[in-house]
């Protein structure tokens, strides 16, 4: 690393904004600059049965939190199990495979990704619900639960199980899909409301930036949680690891040319359309000279699963304008090896095993850092700590992490203003050592799973001391508390999808109608949140209420009135 951190103005401002202390840091010419250090731990929590509630254990940047998440907190003594309703060994990060992680899959087969190719986020509901009914019967001896990206089982747990409940927002989910007609804006408007509402009964809440932090208050106003940032970690050790560059799947990645790396799932909304126009516009406007761009490549990695059309379809319109710009293309699909032609100026890289991940990190050039309102961005955050730097757009979660001039570049999503800048590290105006060096500082001062579980630890420690709330006993459970736990969940699915939820409720959880009966109304008041009145004409039902009424009750603070 030839020099370290010169703009020392630049990183204070950076730190002022990052609402953190600083910490000195060495410069070429002795002084010190600036950088924001973590929260200090909170001593005092004890080990905990920790259960992370997630609904796909696949290959992207939610994954790798609640994986790291999971081992920081496996460390530090407490027992953790991973709970999902899909984890495919063939797609998925290696500590949920090899044993690291104990992972239970529940709720898999019963309910579909989608139905014809719609439908997902109703299915997603149904799976969350069935994975956490399976809780209350058999894995209700967690002392908390971290559930995230989705929050359709949080009213079971609180309900019915009564342990801690800390939820990590990636990103509200009302904004992650479009919804330009009509019929659409219908459909999504019972489960924008059933997000927000099931969302703020969990205990707490945290969030991934503070990019998502304004944007959560923006979605969810009747939320009274005020959610504290526990910004994205990485597992330093596993990227310090030496790659066995025999491997050949290692091995067909190596080349003389300098690399572009973009990685990103395989999705429209993150824009690796701009990855290749930067790429081809230093072609087209001439700003490499032909020999340099011609050992000049890129490759574009991301999770790519065949079960998700979009996966498909949006590599395929890749391939299509690469093939607009006359560039030479090549795929690599999942556990393939086959050498990559010596012509190829765009490589497919469908998913990735960790050590490509780390190989192609560390033999890199510069990482196009292509989404638009990225929540965080975990991905630049592994590009600085192997010394990588990072071109990002300048809005969103990278401007909290990639510091302009510094670690990388933040311009405008426009291919020209992108290729001005990639010209300039491939030319040598901006020294790869300067910008690599300083983001491995950066990242190993901020961004370190010790410090990630050190805040986590200290958020859990303020959970566990607040006052519990209790639970539907699990011991000699008979008719009477299944009968409760049924009418419940099937208000719950009633209250959010009408008719049709009940419908479902009886088709696919094979529960009696009769219990529905006890359903007469859902309303929907303040045109925000969902409150449903539930009437029970069974007098066991009447006796199990007033059994449980101190954990009923605090429903209606929340969102509903239960009437006995």
């Amino acid at each position: 690393m030839s020099r370290l951190l010169s703009d020392s103005s630049t990183l204070r401002e950076y730190s002022r904004a990052m609402e953190a202390p600083l910490v000195s840091l060495t410069t070429p010419g002795g002084s010190a600059g600036s950088i924001s250090t973590p929260t200090p731990k909170k001593e005092g929590l004890k080990p905990c049965r920790v259960g992370f509630v997630h609904p796909d254990l696949g290959i992207g940047g939610a994954e790798r939190l609640v994986v790291d998440a999971a081992v920081g907190l496996q460390q530090r003594g407490h027992s953790v199990v991973m709970l999902t309703s899909h984890h495919d060994p063939s797609h998925c990060f290696e500590e949920t495979r090899d044993g690291t992680l104990k992972v239970v899959v529940k709720g898999n087969r019963l309910v579909p990704r989608s139905i014809g190719g719609r439908f997902h986020i109703l299915c997603a509901i149904l799976r969350s619900i069935l994975l956490c009914l399976w809780l209350c019967v058999y894995g209700r001896d967690f002392d908390i639960y971290i559930v995230d990206s989705l929050s359709a089982g949080v009213p079971i747990l609180h309900w019915l199980i009564g342990s801690k409940i800390l939820f990590y927002c990636h990103f509200p989910d009302k904004y992650l899909t479009e919804r330009k007609s009509l019929l659409k804006k219908i459909y999504r408007w019972p489960v924008d409301r059933f997000e927000e509402w099931t969302t703020g009964l969990a205990d707490a809440i945290v969030v991934n930036s503070r990019f998502t932090r304004g944007m959560f208050h923006q979605a969810f106003p009747n939320i009274s949680h005020l959610p504290q940032v526990l910004y994205p970690p990485l597992n330093l050790e596993s990227y310090d690891k030496e790659v066995d560059e025999s491997d050949p799947a290692v091995r067909m990645l190596k080349s003389t040319k300098k690399t572009l790396l973009s990685i990103n799932r395989f999705e429209r909304k993150k824009n690796i359309a701009l990855a290749i126009n930067t790429f081809a516009t230093l072609n087209s406007q001439q700003l490499l000279d032909t020999k340099t761009f011609q050992d000049t490549r890129l490759i574009v990695a991301g999770g790519y699963d065949a079960r998700i059309l979009e996966n498909v379809e949006y590599h395929r319109e890749l391939q299509q304008l690469a093939d607009q710009h006359r560039l030479v293309h090549h795929t690599i699909y999942p556990r393939e090896s086959n050498n990559i032609p010596s012509d190829a100026q765009v490589v497919f890289l469908c998913s990735f095993s960790d050590s490509q991940r780390t190989y192609l990190l560390a033999n890199a050039h510069l990482l196009l850092y292509t989404p638009s309102n990225e929540h965080f961005g975990i991905v630049p955050i592994e590009a600085m700590y192997a010394s990588l730097p990072v071109v990002a757009v300048n809005n969103g979660g990278p401007t909290e992490t990639v510091v302009n001039n510094i670690t990388g570049f933040l311009c405008e999503p426009d291919p020209q203003a992108w290729a001005q800048v990639v010209r300039k590290v491939l030319v040598g105006e901006v020294t790869k050592d300067f910008l690599g060096g300083n983001g491995r500082v950066m990242v190993r001062d901020r961004f370190s799973l010790h410090a990630f579980v050190d805040h986590l630890e200290s958020i859990l420690s303020d959970l566990v001391k607040q006052q519990p709330l209790p639970s539907i006993p699990s011991s000699n459970a008979g008719p009477l508390d299944v009968l409760s736990v049924r009418t419940l969940v099937a208000s719950c699915l009633e209250g959010t999808f009408g008719l049709i939820g009940s419908a479902v409720a009886v088709d696919v959880l094979d529960w009696n109608p009769d219990t529905l009966d006890a359903i007469l109304k859902v309303a929907v008041e303040d045109a925000t949140m969902l409150r449903s009145a539930l009437t029970m004409h069974s007098s066991q039902v009447q006796i199990q209420v007033k059994n449980t009424s101190s954990h009923l009750l605090a429903l209606a603070s929340d969102s509903r009135n239960l009437v006995s």
